[in-house]
C-alpha cells in the first residue's frame, strides 16, 4: 500500500488522539528509519528517547529473541531467573538500594505516588489522607487520570475530571517557591530534571542541588522523573549527575529496553520501597523475564559502547553548531547532551510544525511541541558526519 492508503485507514478507524507527521515507517536501523515507499530519514526524536541505543540494536534484539524462546512471562506469583540479575545490575549502575519494575513510564510515576504517600503516613507521621505532593507547572509525567490531575496543560485535563486531590504545582526552576510550598503534610517533591514535553526547559544552574538540600532539611522525598532525561540522553547516565545529587526515588523507562519492549522501574532508597508488603502493589507483566533480559542488554550496550559519552560529545557539537544559525524566527536554541530544542518566536507563521514538515521532506524526522518549539533528540549512536548532514538540512529549512 501507498502512504495515503495507510493514512486513510488510520483516519477512518483510529482514535484521533495523535497528530503524527504523514510518514509511514516500516523499518529502522541505528539512527535511520525508512518509510513504506523506500525513503530514508534521520530519526531526531528517538521515540521520545525510547530508542537511545538506536533502532533494532542487534545485541538487544538477540537477547530478546533468545529469551523469547525460553520463557516470556511468569507473573510475579513465581520467581524468574532474570529479575534478580536486573536488580543486581541496575543497583550497581545507579547506586540504588531497591528496584520496583513496572512496564510504562506512567506506571512508574503512579507507583512513586503510592509509595511516597505510604512513606508519609507510616514513617513521617502525616495524618491519614492528608499527604501532599509538590509538582511543577508545565510538567509532563504521563497520561493516567491521577497524573493529568496535577498537569497544568488544559488540553490534557479538560473534560477528564474529577481529579484526585493532594497535589500542589509550583513554578519550575524556582527553589524559593519549593521552600514556601512545603507544609508538615508534604511527603514528596516530584520533578523532571529537564522538562521535555514542555520544550526542553532547563532549570537554572544549581536548582536540583538546592531542591535536594530543601527536601533533606524538611524530610521530604525527592522524586526525579528521568524517564526521558535518563539513560544517557543528557550526556550523563542520569541527569541528576549534572548537579552532583542523588534522588530518593528515580523513575526510568523508555530507553531501559532500547525500544524493544515496555519496561520501566522505580529506583529507590531503602526507606521508601522498603515499606511495601505483599499484595500492596504489583503488575502481571512488571519484572517479566523477557522484559528483564531485554533491559539488561539495553543497559549493557549503553555502557559498553560508550553511548553516554557520545551523547555528551555529539550533543555539545550539535548544540554549538545550531546556535550559529541566525534567523529572525528563532527565539532561543537550548539543550543538554542530545536533548535539544529550537524555540521560535510566538506568532511565527506555520509555527514549529511547518519547519518539521519541511525537514521531513529533506529526510529528517523531528517533532514540534507547544506550537513553537522543535525538539531534536537523535539516538545516542549518532556520529559527527551524521550531525553535519542534518545541520545542512536544518540550515536550508530555515533559509527557505
Amino acid at each position: 500500500m501507498k502512504t495515503n492508503e495507510y493514512i486513510d485507514i488510520e483516519n477512518r478507524l483510529g482514535a484521533h488522539n495523535y497528530k503524527p507527521l504523514d510518514v509511514i515507517l516500516n523499518r529502522g536501523e541505528g539512527i535511520w528509519v525508512w518509510d513504506v515507499e523506500g525513503n530514508r530519514y534521520l530519526d531526531c526524536l528517538s521515540a521520545y528517547s525510547a530508542v537511545n541505543q538506536g533502532h533494532c540494536h542487534p545485541k538487544i534484539r538477540e537477547a530478546m529473541m533468545e529469551q523469547s524462546q525460553r520463557m516470556t512471562l511468569t507473573s510475579r506469583a513465581f520467581r524468574n531467573d532474570q529479575l534478580p540479575l536486573l536488580y543486581q545490575e541496575l543497583c550497581a549502575l545507579t547506586r540504588s538500594h531497591k528496584v520496583l519494575p513496572m512496564n510504562s513510564g506512567a506506571e512508574a510515576v503512579e507507583t512513586a505516588i503510592k509509595c511516597v504517600r505510604k512513606w508519609g503516613y507510616e514513617t513521617k507521621g502525616v495524618p491519614e489522607n492528608k499527604a501532599e505532593i509538590i509538582v511543577c507547572k508545565n510538567n509532563f509525567h504521563g497520561r493516567t487520570l491521577a497524573i493529568i490531575g496535577f498537569s497544568t496543560d488544559d488540553n490534557a485535563r479538560k473534560n477528564f475530571g474529577p481529579f484526585a486531590p493532594g497535589f500542589k504545582a509550583i513554578p519550575f526552576g524556582d527553589a524559593d517557591a519549593l521552600e514556601a510550598a512545603i507544609t508538615p503534610n508534604t511527603v514528596a517533591f516530584m520533578v523532571e530534571p529537564i522538562q521535555g514535553e514542555a520544550g526542553v526547559i532547563i532549570p537554572p544552574a544549581g536548582y536540583l542541588k538546592k531542591a535536594r538540600e530543601i527536601c533533606t532539611r524538611n524530610n521530604v522525598v525527592l522524586v526525579l522523573d528521568e524517564i526521558q532525561t535518563g539513560l544517557g540522553r543528557t550526556g550523563k547516565l542520569l541527569a541528576e549527575e549534572h548537579d552532583g545529587i542523588e534522588a530518593d526515588l528515580t523513575l526510568i523507562g523508555k530507553a531501559l529496553s532500547g525500544g524493544f519492549y515496555p519496561v520501566s522501574a522505580v529506583l529507590s532508597n531503602e526507606a521508601v520501597l522498603g515499606l511495601l508488603q505483599p499484595g500492596q502493589h504489583g503488575s502481571t507483566f512488571g519484572g517479566n523475564p523477557l522484559a528483564c533480559a531485554v533491559a539488561r542488554q539495553a543497559l549493557k550496550v549503553l555502557i559498553e559502547e560508550k553511548m553516554v559519552e557520545n551523547s555528551a560529545n555529539m550533543g555539545a557539537y550539535f548544540l554549538g553548531e545550531l546556535k550559529k544559525i541566525e534567523h529572525p524566527a528563532i527565539k532561543e536554541i537550548r539543550g543538554r547532551g542530545l536533548m535539544i530544542a529550537i524555540e521560535l518566536f510566538e506568532g511565527t507563521e506555520g509555527g514549529a510544525r511547518s519547519v518539521c514538515e519541511k525537514l521531513m521532506k529533506m529526510g529528517i524526522l523531528c517533532k514540534e511541541t507547544h506550537t513553537y518549539t522543535i525538539r531534536f533528540a537523535p539516538p545516542l549512536v549518532i556520529k559527527k558526519e551524521d550531525i553535519d548532514w542534518a545541520l545542512d538540512k536544518i540550515k536550508k529549512a530555515f533559509s527557505e
